[in-house]
């Protein structure tokens, strides 16, 4: 994205508004909540990924939005790893020719990891942007899609470890383009999850173009290339998907997709479509039944932010931040944009509240990219993690506002209605200054708070652990459907605890082009039992369970009201 393509139109931020960097001198206390410590230990995890954008000088667009990342338990041994998706070398043709090739990483425990890439036959050499995960055949193992530069893949798990590449028989590669985020999702409560696919721009090495800043030479932005379409495959049960997206109507919205999220946001119990586009209007996809959809993204308020501009849109999260039963969502945006915090106004609107409620804090002058809306403290309220790094790499020539290598930044939720900016206060993992790009969120040792793993282009990543020390509960849900798909994807969670009601939903797809969080997690402050939870599965059952014990890890199963 070209530097006068995202300002055109952008207001100047008012001074009052500007939010201030705290001083290493300033005095804190304990009641000044900086609580969370985030630790970087990359270095002594045995974790030695590097990302290439395929960077060969020549400036080609797709660099630039190069890659996600996923964290999940790809063996079942109940420990959650990390798969890193790569680039390749650039200029060829997108037909999976190259040498970089993706990394998973299997979780040994006590943060080492064992890079088994090969022998999980995940060693391909496709230009990789995006991933999701999902038990698309419902056998109990996690499969994985990736969304692709040329052809895509769907890699089914075979339960030893290892995948096969099943996308010719399924028939997903979805043809050629420049791939972004991607989900899988029950668009009809079949049980079976289907795939929804986001494309970015219709470039090709033939229509490659450069532009220059102040006679540097530099990236084109999204609007030098045509805008493309989504698409959405319908799973028919027998490994095989038809795609349907014509008939669902994703076929006729041109954008320019980046992030996406399946979320119920309107709670009528099926599953919509939220989808970030790069200086077009977002898409709020709302699923009518039947297979088919309809964007009511400029209706509802989200389509543009809230001077009505139109945002250079890239990483995409959903939480109920303020308990009131509706899902808002958060979005990630270019330099000299503020992130959005859509509040969610019961179904009805939704209104982009980051200013007023600090959302935004420190995160104007640089780009922003992958986002988790995550409670690191385990007080009931979910914090804002933002990766953070430039798309241009000679910006820092031409711009003195940003910088090509970013520290990523922290908000605290305060649980009063604000957000502040503790990017100085906690800890090593904040300090590394990266181009970052995908980011995600698990509990990867098992101690029952949230770290996080950052991929940074043309770089090592960073993996942070959580050492918060607060005293505070929580609680982690894994679901099983039976009628349902059997990962739980698409389900909601309700978790009481006093007078305060915490819900979460299973995704498959988030953030920026990445997947993370199938276990559910909740922070649960001073409380040492849950009251009840409530689960409400995509094939419109409803179980309940009372009086649970904090501080572990349950496994729910649709249809039985009880504990395994």
């Amino acid at each position: 994205m070209s530097f006068h393509e995202h300002v055109h139109r952008q207001w100047t931020l008012p001074c009052s508004m500007i939010s201030v960097m705290v001083m290493p001198w300033m005095a804190f206390t304990a009641e000044n909540f900086y609580s969370i410590q985030l630790t970087d230990v990359t270095q002594a995890s045995g974790i030695d990924f590097v990302h290439t954008d395929g960077s060969s000088g020549k400036r080609f667009i797709v660099e630039t939005v190069a890659s996600g990342l996923a964290t999940f338990d790809f063996n079942g041994d109940g420990l959650i790893d990390i798969l890193f998706l790569n680039g390749a070398p650039l200029p060829v043709q997108p037909t999976g020719e190259g040498t970089a090739h993706n990394a998973l990483y299997q979780n040994e425990g006590d943060w080492k990891f064992t890079d088994v890439t090969k022998h999980a036959g995940l060693n391909d050499t496709a230009y990789h942007l995006g991933v999701c995960v999902g038990d698309y055949d419902n056998d109990g193992d996690p499969d994985l899609f990736l969304n692709n530069f040329g052809p895509n893949i769907l890699y089914q798990n075979n339960g030893n470890g290892t995948f096969s590449n099943v996308t010719e028989k399924a028939g997903v590669s979805g043809g050629s383009h420049v791939g972004a985020g991607a989900c899988f999702l029950d668009i009809e409560g079949d049980g079976d999850l289907d795939l929804f696919v986001a494309n970015y721009v219709d470039f090709t090495f033939d229509n490659h173009h450069i532009t220059h800043m102040n006679g540097f030479p530099a990236y084109v932005g999204p609007l030098n290339y045509p805008s493309t379409t989504n698409q959405l495959f319908r799973n028919d049960g027998n490994g095989v998907f038809t795609d349907i997206s014509e008939s669902s109507g994703i076929a006729s919205l041109p954008g320019a997709g980046m992030g996406v999220i399946a979320v119920d946001i309107d709670n009528d119990r099926d599953t919509d479509i939220i989808v970030g586009n790069d200086l077009r209007p977002d898409f709020l996809l709302i699923n009518e039944g039947k297979g088919h959809f309809k964007d009511t993204g400029a209706l509802m308020g989200l389509a543009y932010d809230a001077f009505g501009n139109v945002q250079g849109s890239m990483g995409m999260e959903i939480a109920d931040w303020n308990h009131d039963g509706w899902f808002d969502v958060y979005i990630t945006p270019y330099q000299r944009q503020l992130p959005t915090l859509y509040e969610n106004r019961k179904g009805a609107s939704f209104e982009d509240v980051a200013r007023q409620t600090g959302a935004a804090m420190g995160a104007y002058a640089d780009v922003k990219w992958g986002v988790g809306w995550v409670d690191f403290d385990n007080d009931l309220h979910k914090d804002i993690f933002i990766a953070c790094g430039h798309l241009i790499d000679n910006v820092d020539q031409f711009d003195t506002n940003t910088q090509w290598a970013a520290r990523n930044i922290l908000l605290h939720n305060t649980g009063s209605g604000k957000f502040t900016n503790v990017s100085d206060q906690s800890g090593t993992g904040l300090l590394p200054k990266m181009s970052s790009r995908g980011a995600a969120f698990d509990d990867l040792d098992n101690d029952g708070d949230i770290d996080a793993v950052v991929l940074n282009t043309r770089s090592k990543p960073t993996l942070i652990r959580n050492e918060s020390q607060t005293n505070n509960h929580w609680l982690q849900i894994s679901l099983i459907g039976t009628k349902s798909p059997r990962d739980g994807t698409g389900a909601r969670v309700y978790v009481k605890t006093g007078d305060m009601t915490q819900m979460d939903e299973v995704h498959s797809g988030r953030s920026y082009q990445s997947d993370f969080g199938k276990r559910l997690h909740f922070g649960l402050g001073s409380h040492e039992k849950v009251d009840r939870i409530e689960v409400r599965w995509t094939s419109g059952t409803t179980d309940a369970f009372q009086t649970i014990k904090a501080d572990q890890h349950i496994t729910l199963l649709e249809g039985k009201g009880n504990l395994e």
